[in-house]
């Protein structure tokens, strides 16, 4: 097949959907300057992914411990970087600041690093243990978790939890579709529910207990504290939610029209762009944008089930993972249904590391379609 028919143009005419809509939202809450930044940076990701489509799967799967160690490497440098270079900006040390260039944030990339290596090893697992049992489904659920929490372990450093939770949804959808028994899934996803349980009690009684042993800091609190009662709190952690909240609901049907925002939000291009969203095109729009998502991620999990080369699906679950958890957190902490993390709204919220990130993940998408193979007499089986 040409370059025309293994290209995915359905994946590219919904790419350049988020493209116009990120840049229609970002001209309205910002000035020019954020918008022709975001052009850049959009093209940037689109030159990475045409050449990410000439390494094919195999490809990846070879070059995913180096790529996983060397993200480990980078997290652990900003540990040891001195303020001059890694400062701590809002109350994290999670970017290194490189002349000329700007910002560059380690974890955003970790995650596609983390989804690499979990795909080869969830591949390799399944391939050296035959035989499915309790004890082979244990091992690899430790194999999972390692993989996963050594990255986490890092990113709490900083301290980032809203990265760190992206993570765990990565490595949830990993153990799900990897076939592990519902037998440790559920006692797994019990345990981590009763501790979220726990946690939020110690929030609201003994603060002062996760302060000393977890290393929670204040304003981590503060956000929990605003989630839970943000008029109380709108004078301070709770006033991004509350505007937010009013942003959204004043849009009503129809919403206000293009460049009409009337309510002040801060952080309205990056982590409350779906404020804008929902004040300039109102509930009709909100719809729209989420029925967009619905649309990649679908496309991604029809990608997934087609695909006849495990790794290739097992990326394309990973990169599912991090999108459905990104979007889902992000327009849930615009509208009070979940705490506020500062998660960006994958693809239209302003921004240089998620944004590269989020298009390399795709770029991994557009990967396994134009590396598909049809084999003779349609058996597409999963090969590995």
């Amino acid at each position: 097949m040409n370059f025309e028919e293994r290209f995915d143009w359905r994946l590219f005419f919904i790419m350049i959907a988020f493209f116009v809509i990120s840049c229609v939202a970002i001209y309205s809450a910002t000035t020019n300057d954020y918008v022709v930044r975001q052009i850049m940076w959009y093209i940037l990701g689109s030159i990475i992914i045409v050449g990410m489509l000439f390494l094919e799967p195999d490809q990846y799967k070879a070059l995913s411990w180096y790529a996983y160690a060397g993200g480990l490497v980078l997290l652990f440098a900003l540990i040891l970087a001195p303020p001059s270079i890694a400062p701590v900006i809002k109350g994290q040390q999670s970017w290194f600041i490189i002349p000329g260039v700007g910002s560059i944030q380690p974890s955003e990339f970790m995650k596609i690093f983390t989804i690499l290596t979990l795909s080869r090893v969830i591949v390799n697992h399944h391939k050296s243990h035959g035989l499915k049992s309790i004890k082979s489904d244990s091992l690899l659920l430790g194999k999972i978790m390692g993989l996963t929490f050594l990255p986490v372990f890092f990113i709490m450093q900083q301290p980032d939890f809203g990265t760190a939770l992206v993570f765990l949804g990565i490595m949830s959808g990993m153990i799900i579709v990897a076939g592990v028994s519902w037998k440790l899934i559920v006692p797994l996803y019990g345990s981590i529910m009763a501790v979220a349980g726990l946690v939020l009690y110690l929030v609201i009684e003994a603060p002062v207990l996760l302060k000393k042993y977890l290393n929670v800091e204040e304003y981590q609190l503060g956000r929990i504290y605003a989630w839970l009662e943000p008029y109380k709190y709108q004078t301070g952690d709770g006033y991004n939610l509350v505007k937010s909240l009013l942003a959204i609901g004043s849009g009503t049907l129809t919403g206000k029209g293009f460049g009409n925002s009337e309510v002040y939000v801060p952080e309205r291009h990056t982590d409350f762009i779906f404020s804008v969203i929902g004040e300039e095109y109102g509930f009709v729009g909100s719809c729209l944008v989420i029925l967009l998502y619905f649309l990649l991620i679908y496309h991604l999990i029809q990608l997934a089930v087609k695909a006849n080369y495990a790794y290739s699906a097992y990326l394309c679950v990973g990169v599912v993972s991090m999108i459905t958890f990104h979007v889902f957190q992000n327009i849930g902490m615009s509208i009070k249904l979940l705490p506020i993390t500062g998660i960006p709204l994958p693809f239209i919220s302003y921004g240089g590391s998620s944004l590269l990130a989020n298009l390399m993940a795709i770029g991994l998408a557009f990967m396994v379609h134009f590396n598909q193979r049809e084999f003779m007499f349609g058996d597409n089986k999963l090969q590995n």
